[in-house]
């Protein structure tokens, strides 16, 4: 699973398929839980990015 902001969502679908040659899920993160930094940048992340 890789925490990212909207910026680096495009980097973030092609580790997952690079890493787990599947088709990566895009889940965006609800307002309440904002406290999650981008695993690439450190701003807030925005969505969860998972394999399954």
């Amino acid at each position: 699973m890789i925490y990212c902001c909207e910026e680096h969502v495009d980097i973030a679908l092609d580790t997952i398929v690079d890493d787990y040659e599947t088709f990566p899920v895009l889940s965006k993160i609800d307002v309440d839980n904002l406290s999650t930094n981008c695993e690439y940048c450190q701003n807030t992340a925005t969505y969860v990015v998972a394999n399954k």
